[in-house]
């Protein structure tokens, strides 16, 4: 009897499974016998190739459709790997899967006209029951897709490694070009300062004795006078001329050092008043500093604020109109600014010379006229009040005047560190004790009346002030005082620099000196303590730090070795 197989037995679902993969377009299936010729060529394999089966079927091997050259380098390969010869074409591409070793790699696979494809081939070894090699299956993939990919992808690699070398090649150039740029910042820094020094010697026998010559008694005659005032007039503009561009120098080659803080701007606003009230009497200029409708404090160097207040100043005067008016005034800026405006009332700025300015040694045409000038002035200012976080800025119309302001930023007044004068301290002089004196060199009259408070309250001190480095000195030398306390940015010479003469003069090496600075970033604190400062101070003063550090110099004076030192640092 008959029996029906079922649908789901093995046997169909192999035969279906065979069908499939024969009839599947994706894959080629080339099956040969034990010798190697075509038996079967699947619908993929006629896709790939463009051969029809009955083209190729019993006619040839799955060599005759391969590579050559590829053919002949996978024998000698295998020669080499099995130690024996292996003849090229048929036997070289089924030489592993004879052998019962699944054998998978790549091959190039060429087609009817002649075009050529790689493919990932698949080789298997058909076996009958006995385990006899009956024929072969080569299952094959066009790997075109993943061959472009690979090659994009190696395009790509190659552009990144050309493109990294020519990074290395750009940085190894910028590298040159910044040791070059620093090289000749420091050649021009160095030539800056021989050239300041070699002007400045003859020039101060110019100047000196031109004075001398101008102060004699007889006095000289009008003619004579007329040329004194000539050379005078020549020698403070160059004067200020060396200043000014050494101050230019120092900005652009990042030497300028900045102490900011909080401070009045009615303490600096006064200064200026001072300063620059005779030059606008002699030459006929009213000065209006408005009333301040609140106090303002602002985060700033207190020196460099008042140098470029007194070069704007200076210039509102200078370009003024006869009779005119210079007005003063201080108002909130932009959010979290404070705004200090100088305005006149002289011929005032075309749009064109307006946006010439801030250009060096541009003069916008005064070149001529009768005022002395740099044209250098303006672009250190500018400097100045962006490297305190400022704003400059000019509002101008002809025949009415010139505003030019500043926007520094605003800030609280300055204060204490809590504990302040609540701390208890031990001020009272042991009995007998002899008056010790304490010498301070601060220009900001403000941190000047600070310490002044703070030493009025000890009995045993007794307090000498210096509001800029050579007169700090000079103080020392005459009064030998036990400790000297000292700001680091000075006007004239730095606290380091008078930290250095004070310890190359024999007669000032003993005393201790301390600084106290608002620069307190740590790197600040450590370029102190290497330069020799007994102790490194910041701002804002913590009173219970201060005094303990004044109590060590105190002691350490006294003593006249160095002592066990406590931490070197006080914020």
């Amino acid at each position: 009897m008959k029996t029906n197989q079922l649908p789901d037995s093995p046997l169909l679902k192999a035969d279906a499974l065979q069908l499939a993969i024969h009839n599947s377009a994706n894959f080629s299936s080339i099956a040969t016998d034990a010798q190697g010729v075509i038996q079967i060529f699947n619908v993929g394999a006629e896709r790939m190739l463009g051969y029809s089966a009955a083209e190729l079927v019993n006619r040839i091997t799955p060599a005759g459709i391969s590579d050559a050259q590829e053919v002949v380098a996978r024998a000698a390969a295998l020669s080499e790997e099995w130690g024996t010869t292996i003849r090229p074409g048929f036997d070289a591409l089924v030489f592993k899967a004879s052998r019962g070793i699944e054998d998978i790699y790549e091959l190039t696979y060429i087609r009817k006209d002649g075009s050529r494809f790689p493919a990932i081939v698949s080789v298997s070894a058909l076996r009958d029951a006995e385990e006899k090699i009956i024929g072969y299956l080569l299952m094959g993939t066009d790997n075109t897709a993943r061959k472009e990919v690979e090659r994009e992808q190696a395009a790509l690699d190659q552009r990144l490694r050309e493109q990294q070398l020519a990074l290395q090649e750009t940085n190894v150039e910028l590298e040159a070009a910044r040791a070059a740029a620093d090289k000749a910042n420091r050649a021009k820094s160095d030539f800056l300062s021989g050239m300041s020094h070699e002007l400045r010697t003859p020039l101060n026998a110019v100047l000196g004795f031109a004075q001398l010559l101008a102060s004699d008694k007889p006095p000289p005659s009008a003619s004579q006078q007329r040329s004194l005032d000539q050379i005078l007039k020549g020698g403070w503009y160059l004067l200020q001329l060396i200043n000014e561009i050494l101050d230019l120098a120092m900005i652009e080659s990042g030497k300028v050092t900045m102490s900011q803080e909080s401070m009045g701007l009615s303490e600096v606003l006064r200064d200026c008043q001072a300063l620059i009230g005779p030059q606008a009497e002699k030459r006929g200029i009213r000065l209006f500093f408005a009333s301040l409708s609140e106090p303002f404090f602002v985060h700033a160097d207190r020196t460099r604020v008042k140098q470029v207040m007194i070069n704007l100043l200076s210039n509102a005067i200078k370009y003024n109109s006869h009779g005119g008016k210079v007005t003063v005034e201080c108002t909130a800026g932009r959010e979290g600014m404070v705004r200090i405006s100088v305005t006149d009332t002289g011929a005032g700025l075309t749009s064109e010379q307006t946006e010439q300015l801030f250009q060096p040694f541009n003069r916008l045409g005064q070149e001529d006229g009768a005022e002395e000038g740099t044209g250098i002035g303006l672009v250190v200012t500018k400097q100045l009040t962006e490297l305190m976080g400022g704003a400059i800025g000019v509002e101008s119309e002809v025949g009415v005047g010139t505003t030019f302001w500043i926007e520094l930023t605003a800030s609280s007044e300055p204060v204490l560190e809590a504990a302040a004068f609540d701390a208890p301290l031990l001020l009272g002089a042991r009995n007998g004790a002899a008056m010790k004196t304490l010498l301070y060199i601060e220009d900001n009259p403000a941190n000047l009346t600070l310490v002044e408070q703070l030493i009025q309250r000890r009995s045993d001190l007794k307090l000498l002030t210096a509001i800029d480095g050579h007169t700090g000195m000079q103080l020392a030398r005459a009064y030998q005082p036990d400790v000297i306390l000292m700001d680091i940015n000075l006007p004239g010479v730095s606290g380091y620099g008078c930290l250095k003469i004070l310890r190359d003069d024999a007669t000032t090496a003993h005393i201790p000196v301390m600084a106290l600075s608002a620069n307190a970033m740590p790197r600040d604190i450590e370029k102190g303590v290497e330069a020799g400062f007994l102790r490194y101070l910041t701002k804002p003063i913590n009173v219970v730090e201060f005094m303990s550090a004044l109590d060590f110099a105190l002691e350490f004076a006294a003593d006249g070795s160095r002592l066990s030192q406590p931490p070197e640092v006080a914020s």
